[in-house]
């Protein structure tokens, strides 16, 4: 019997059948680390795990055994380093293929991981460091990602328990990956007081700031089941699979795509570890040259794809296309389709969750509609007074949430350690996505906006505030609003329309001094693409801006 039959059924006969009676069994104990990865280690151990290859010709193929020795010998060094459940440890190992072993390891010892991109900066890591009470950090051997996290450390005032990189030798770095080679094969699964429990928090994530500080997302050791849906009704994998998701091991998407309901498919997942600038054309060779049968990544990606001459590659092997990040842009599914002669099926969902909204394979594309609602979380569009709203209205999207003990599966347990901003988004029995959108007479869904005001640039989650806050450290800057003006290749470039203080004129030279700052200040890919000098900004009675005007007088400007 497949792994995944553990945990649910596979065959509906509709799109019908299964919103009404797809289900998941959720063990007590369930830990994915030992029930999923161990258990398969020992099961198909020779089964393929992932497919890693980098950008310099390096190239591995790794197994369910070699996933279950080496987090063995991972889980056995973080307990050495005194390193155990309910820790919390900062991984920004970009798409090594470690960050996988470091995964289940953290997972088998219970202790709590915070995925980070490296491009955080020195500002971001010290709000991280405190707001989530970081132990440990490991990341790649990077003499300026270390330099950062050094300093982060130094403005924190609290030394880290331990400081390691992969595979190098820094000055108060541990090299994690000598400890690791010469840790004992033989763990122990901890018992007692030490033993992970199935709702502790197992995994938690940033979020990318809205109208505050980014807030952490903390999921349970329940969240690689609710990714079943993903993986196998989005997705449409099985064992069969090589699945291939655009992204760094610092974003949620990672979660989504690269590990959780992928092995529990028995699918093997595919990693393109790079550092040089994203070309579309590598991707396209992969695919033929590793017979890679899923692709998910966001339109941006589909955007540059397109614009490559498609023809040169066979792509035989690849049977699924999947997309989400962004509103899908119907030129780039057509196009897309008629190049490969795949459809490409949409999701929606959340850091805090799982996906709400997809093409599942009952239903036919609508290009440009997020799909369906899908059936753990029986998504809906609510009005302001909580009320279900009516075929082509407008509202936003929510979740039923009938009891605050039993959530849904695939809902955050909250914000960590910040019970008041959960209740900012769950209360009334309903949780609030903050996104805006409509529903067709078929029950399509369609994405109309974001009340949060985020940005979604070439992928990356943006939000304002952090912007906004880097720009105002310049003395040049009295005040400013950041928005996304529509671009046809990114999605969205991010915009500053700025006031200026007092002794500065508007000039060429300001705007590329305000884009390098923001560079410095937070990470790169947030910086303001366009800068727009304004004499006042818009706002309400009560003085709060208004982004919205500014969004609406550029839609009118491009026409």
């Amino acid at each position: 019997m497949a792994l995944i039959h553990r945990y649910c059924k596979t065959d509906f006969a509709s799109y019908e059948d299964f919103y009404e009676n797809f289900k998941v069994e959720m063990p007590p104990d369930f830990n994915f680390a030992y029930d999923v990865v161990d258990e398969l280690a020992k099961t198909r151990p020779d089964k393929t795990a992932i497919v890693w290859c980098n950008d310099l010709g390096e190239e591995k193929i790794i197994t369910f055994a070699e996933v279950k020795r080496m987090s063995d010998k991972m889980a056995n060094t973080l307990l050495s380093l005194g390193i155990g459940r309910g820790d919390v440890v900062l991984a920004m190992l970009k798409r090594r293929y470690e960050y996988w072993y470091f995964t289940i390891a953290m997972h088998k010892i219970g202790a709590i991981l915070i995925p980070a991109t490296h491009m955080l900066s020195v500002k971001d890591l010290v709000y991280r460091f405190e707001k989530a009470e970081i132990k440990m950090v490991l990341t790649v051997d990077d003499a300026a990602l270390c330099k950062k996290i050094d300093e982060a450390e130094e403005k924190v005032g609290r030394p880290l328990k331990v400081k390691a990189v992969l595979s190098g030798q820094r000055e108060g770095y541990l090299d994690f990956t000598v400890l690791a080679e010469g840790a004992s094969e033989d763990f122990r699964r901890p018992t007692g007081k030490d033993a992970p429990d199935s709702k502790d928090v197992m995994i938690a994530y940033f979020t990318s700031g809205t109208t505050a500080m980014p807030k952490i997302v903390a999921h349970d050791y329940y969240y690689p089941l609710c990714h079943l849906t993903t993986a196998r009704f989005w997705h449409n994998l099985d064992e069969n699979d090589l699945h291939l998701t655009v992204a760094d091991t610092g974003w949620a998407k990672t979660s989504w795509g690269k590990i959780y309901g992928q092995w529990i498919c028995e699918a093997a997942v595919f990693v393109y570890d790079y550092d040089k600038r994203f070309a579309p054309s590598d991707f396209l060779e992969l695919i033929d040259k590793y017979g890679i049968t899923s692709f998910c990544a966001p339109p941006t990606i589909y955007r540059f794809l397109i614009k490559e001459d498609i023809s040169k590659y066979s792509l035989k092997s690849l049977r699924k296309a999947s997309i989400a990040g962004e509103p899908l842009n119907p030129e780039v599914y057509y196009k897309w389709l008629e190049a490969t002669g795949l459809k490409l099926r949409e999701g929606y969902g959340q850091t805090e969750c799982t996906v709400l909204l997809a093409t599942n394979p009952w239903c036919e594309p609508k290009p440009g509609s997020m799909g369906k609602p899908m059936p753990l979380t029986r998504c809906t569009i609510m009005d302001e007074n909580g009320v279900e709203c009516e075929v082509g209205e407008e509202g936003e999207i929510c979740m039923p949430v009938p009891d605050a003990d039993n959530r849904p599966l695939g809902l955050f347990m909250g914000y960590y350690k910040d019970p008041e901003l959960t209740q900012q988004v769950l209360y009334n029995g309903v949780y609030h996505t903050g996104d805006t959108a409509w529903r067709d007479e078929d029950g399509y869904v369609w994405f109309q906006g974001r009340n949060d005001d985020i940005i979604k640039s070439s992928g990356y989650r943006i939000g304002p505030f952090e912007v906004e806050s880097a720009l105002i450290e310049h003395p040049a800057v009295l005040e400013t609003a950041v928005t996304g003006v529509p671009d046809p290749d990114r999605g969205y470039n991010v915009k500053a329309t700025v006031v200026l203080a007092k002794g500065y004129t508007p000039s060429e030279e300001l705007k590329k001094e305000l884009q390098n700052h923001v560079k410095k200040v937070t990470a790169p890919y947030k910086y303001p693409r366009i800068i727009e000098f304004v004499t006042e900004l818009p706002k309400t009675i009560s003085g709060k801006i208004r982004r919205v005007e500014i969004r609406e007088g550029d839609r009118e400007k491009q026409g």
